[in-house]
C-alpha cells in the first residue's frame, strides 16, 4: 500500500506545476500581446539516500521559455496601437528599472508625455532614454519604430518631426524567458541584458493590436484532463486503503 500511495501522491504533486501553467494561460486569454510558454516536461532525477544507486524519481520541470507565435490581429484604428510583426519584441523599463522586453502594443502617453504600454511600462528608446512627446502634438509611428510628432495648431501643412526611435529587436534567433513581472528577458543571461537583433528586420504594424496566442479550447481540454487524472490518482489511494483494510481483516482470528 505504501508504495502505491507514494506513487499516486508523487504523480499529483508533479502535475501541480502543469496545472499552474495552464491556469496562468487561461487567466491571460484576453491580455494584449500575451505569449504562452512551452509545455511542462518530465525529467528523471537520481534519488539520493540509502538503497540502490539506480533509483530515479521523475520530476516536472518548466523553463518558462516564451513562444513568440503570433496571436490574432485586432483592428483598433488608434495611432498609438502597434503590433510587433514576426518575432519582433519591444524594449521597456521593468518596474525594478531593468531593461525588459514585451509584445504588448497598446501604447499611451502618461501625465509627463512619456510613451508607455497599457501596463504602464515606459518604452525605451534606441540607445537609451525615453520618448517624450511635447504637449498637444499629434503622434504617429512608422513601421520601423520611428516616432513622429506634429503640432496641429500650426497653420498650413505640417511636416512631422522625428522625436525618437522605439527599441525593437528581432528575437527569432534569441530564446526569451518570462520574468516574474510578466515581461521577457534573454534566457541564460543576467536579468536586464540586451541582445543583438536577429537577421530579420524588426517591424511593427500600426492601428492594430495583437491578442493572446493562447488557444482557449486547447487549454480548457488540458485542464479537464488534469482534473480527470487527479481524480484517478485519488481513487487509486482510496482503493489501496480499502485493499489494505480488507487484508488486515482477513488476518484477524475468528
Amino acid at each position: 500500500m505504501e508504495r502505491l500511495v507514494f506513487n499516486s501522491t508523487a504523480a499529483m504533486n508533479e502535475q501541480r506545476l502543469s496545472r499552474q501553467v495552464l491556469a496562468h494561460e487561461m487567466s491571460n486569454i484576453n491580455t494584449t500581446g500575451f505569449k504562452r510558454t512551452y509545455e511542462v516536461a518530465m525529467k528523471a532525477f537520481k534519488a539520493d539516500g540509502q538503497g540502490f544507486d539506480t533509483r530515479f524519481q521523475p520530476q516536472a520541470i518548466h523553463t518558462d521559455l516564451v513562444q513568440l507565435a503570433p496571436g490574432p490581429m485586432i483592428t483598433s484604428g488608434r495611432d498609438l496601437d502597434i503590433m510587433m510583426n514576426d518575432s519582433t519584441v519591444m524594449g521597456v523599463t521593468a518596474p525594478n528599472g531593468e531593461l525588459a522586453f514585451t509584445r504588448r502594443g497598446d501604447l499611451h502617453l502618461n501625465v509627463n508625455g512619456v510613451l508607455e504600454t497599457g501596463a504602464n511600462h515606459v518604452i525605451q528608446a534606441e540607445g537609451g532614454g525615453v520618448i517624450t512627446v511635447p504637449p498637444g502634438f499629434k503622434v504617429t509611428i512608422a513601421d520601423d519604430g520611428q516616432v513622429y510628432a506634429a503640432d496641429p495648431a500650426q497653420p498650413g501643412v505640417q511636416q512631422p518631426a522625428v522625436i525618437g526611435q522605439i527599441m525593437l529587436r528581432d528575437a527569432s534567433q534569441t530564446p526569451l524567458a518570462r520574468r516574474q513581472d510578466g515581461l521577457f528577458k534573454v534566457d541564460g543571461q543576467t536579468t536586464g541584458s540586451n541582445f543583438a537583433s536577429g537577421p530579420n528586420r524588426a517591424t511593427i504594424t500600426t492601428g492594430v493590436l495583437e491578442g493572446s496566442n493562447v488557444n482557449p479550447m486547447e487549454t480548457m481540454v488540458k485542464l479537464i484532463e488534469q482534473s480527470r487524472t487527479f481524480e484517478n490518482q485519488v481513487r487509486m489511494i482510496k482503493e489501496a486503503k480499502s485493499n489494505d483494510e480488507s487484508g488486515a481483516s482477513m488476518m484477524k482470528l475468528a
